[in-house]
């Protein structure tokens, strides 16, 4: 836990991050975005399925490829996808606490919306516990794993990196983060073992509880 001491910066993403996986939210938003391909594009549901995923895996995100390749209008697309039950999700309070006693300023930085992650922080129960949330929208519409983004949005933070750390379930959105000087925890089910990652973990909350014991 050396890089972890001096932090001043803590960057969380959201999705299967800030909730685990088997909350079975995200598959929500996913079905959203193949149901939205295949109006917009008179796709049937197989092919606007492969669409989303082909421009999620080429472009970041499936709005990202929406975008460049089809002219899609963002703000509509990310109110649409958002759509969703967010009863599926549960308060954490150990999660909470743990946050909370973090010291120094806590951000959410998403590829969905900054609404949509104040829905998702609601429904967790960690309203009220980060000094900022940033969206898609605030990188104009740039996703992560892109450079662009992330020096889009950490300029907007004025974060130091050296003094900052990332928390993040994709393995590939930490690379340029490492690259800028943050310390990046992988937080998944099974570890990448990849020279951008300094840490990984499978339970957030866990990981928060021994680095502030």
């Amino acid at each position: 836990m050396a890089q972890l001491t001096d932090i001043e910066t803590w960057v969380f993403d959201l999705d299967n991050t800030l909730y685990p996986p088997s909350m079975a939210l995200f598959p929500q938003v996913n079905a959203k975005m193949t149901a939205y391909v295949m109006d917009m594009l008179g796709l049937p549901r197989a092919e606007a399925d492969a669409l989303r995923h082909r421009y999620y895996e080429d472009h970041g995100t499936t709005l990202a490829g929406l975008m460049e390749h089809h002219g899609v209008e963002p703000d509509p697309y990310l109110v649409a996808v958002h759509d969703i039950d967010f009863s599926v999700l549960s308060p954490d309070p150990a999660l909470a606490h743990a946050i909370a006693a973090l010291p120094g300023r806590k951000i959410i930085y998403t590829n969905g919306s900054a609404p949509y992650a104040a829905e998702v922080a609601k429904a967790r129960g960690l309203d009220g516990l980060f000094d900022a949330i940033y969206g898609v929208e605030h990188a104009a519409y740039h996703p992560k794993p892109s450079a662009r983004a992330f020096e889009t949005v950490f300029g907007a933070e004025a974060l130091t990196p050296a003094k900052a750390a990332m928390f993040e379930d994709e393995a590939r959105n930490l690379r340029v983060p490492h690259e800028m000087g943050l310390t990046t925890i992988h937080v998944a089910t099974t570890s990448a073992p990849e020279d951008h990652i300094h840490h990984h973990t499978s339970d957030l909350t866990r990981f928060l509880q021994t680095l502030l014991a």
